[in-house]
């Protein structure tokens, strides 16, 4: 008997735990959503304004995303999107960002060039705060030297 409450007992905190781990994520996400105070008209908050690339490679994959929000009460549309250079190719979204919606300004940098790089993307839209800069930045390195062979 005293192991069937036991085991009951076991299982009713257990499930009490659970419920309360998931309710604190529910809280978080709800948080992150209010983060960007709104705006009248077409609204652009982005995530993060620069991406660190950090110590690549030469060939690897060069394509980030930068997440924006609008946050403002009428649809974004963004008319452009302009690398400061050849090798910085930006996209951008096909039609218009709803309010309280979230999109992607892509961009691919061309990795075979080695050496350190601050390059800028030029956002042109809608919103009261544009033109918007955005930066990527990191140091492309070749690959690493061919090891001495062991001599025995």
């Amino acid at each position: 008997m005293k192991r069937i409450i036991l085991l009951a007992a076991i299982t009713f905190f257990g499930v009490a735990t659970t419920n309360a781990q998931t309710a604190k994520k529910a809280v978080k996400k709800e948080v992150a959503k209010t983060d960007a105070p709104k705006v009248d008209g077409a609204g652009l908050v982005f995530e993060t304004e620069t991406i660190d690339y950090g110590t690549i490679q030469k060939g690897a994959d060069g394509k980030r995303e930068f997440v924006l929000t609008n946050n403002g009460n009428k649809p974004l549309t963004i008319t452009n999107a302009q690398g400061s250079c050849g090798c910085t190719v930006p996209t951008k979204p096909d039609g218009p960002v709803a309010p309280g919606a979230k999109a992607v300004i892509g961009v691919k940098y061309d990795t075979n060039r080695p050496g350190p790089f601050t390059k800028t993307i030029t956002i042109t839209s809608n919103a009261s705060e544009a033109p918007k800069v955005l930066t990527i930045k990191g140091n492309v390195v070749d690959s690493a030297p061919a090891a001495e062979p062991v001599k025995s």
